[in-house]
């Protein structure tokens, strides 16, 4: 896990049109849009991948919180819904699936919550700060 002071970084290469292509340590991927706006659909949109990114993380974070306390959870999915509003999303719904009972589900749901690195950075949104690279002449 990370410590305060680590950080990550990722690169975007804008390659025309709407797509771009992210480059995240040693692995790519390509980022688009549909095409009836405009997109050429080879890949997912920005806002799929950062719902992924949380739904994914906060599965991780519940397998993590279930393997702790010895539970197993072989059919565990998470989902995650963004409703929109203009250029963001005003509410964002975590769904989880599993077949374990919710009992048992129940007491995983907070501690998950505590160690989602995305979640976390939604509920106290970090500060964008925009800038241009230093150019050498």
């Amino acid at each position: 896990m990370a410590r305060s002071g680590d950080s990550n970084e990722v690169v975007a290469r804008w390659e025309g049109g709407w797509r771009a292509t992210v480059q995240a340590g040693p692995f790519s991927f390509a980022v688009d849009e549909p095409e009836e706006v405009g997109g050429t659909f080879t890949g997912p949109m920005p806002t799929e991948y950062f719902l992924g990114s949380l739904a994914s993380c906060y599965a991780l974070a519940l397998a993590w919180s279930a393997r702790k306390r010895g539970i197993e959870l072989p059919d565990l999915e998470v989902s995650a819904v963004g409703e929109y509003d203009g250029p963001r999303f005003k509410q964002i719904r975590l769904t989880v699936n599993t077949s374990l009972p919710v009992e048992q589900l129940e007491p995983l749901l907070a501690p998950a919550s505590r160690v989602c690195y995305v979640s976390n950075t939604l509920a106290h949104a970090p500060e964008i700060d925009v800038r241009q690279a230093d150019v050498c002449a």
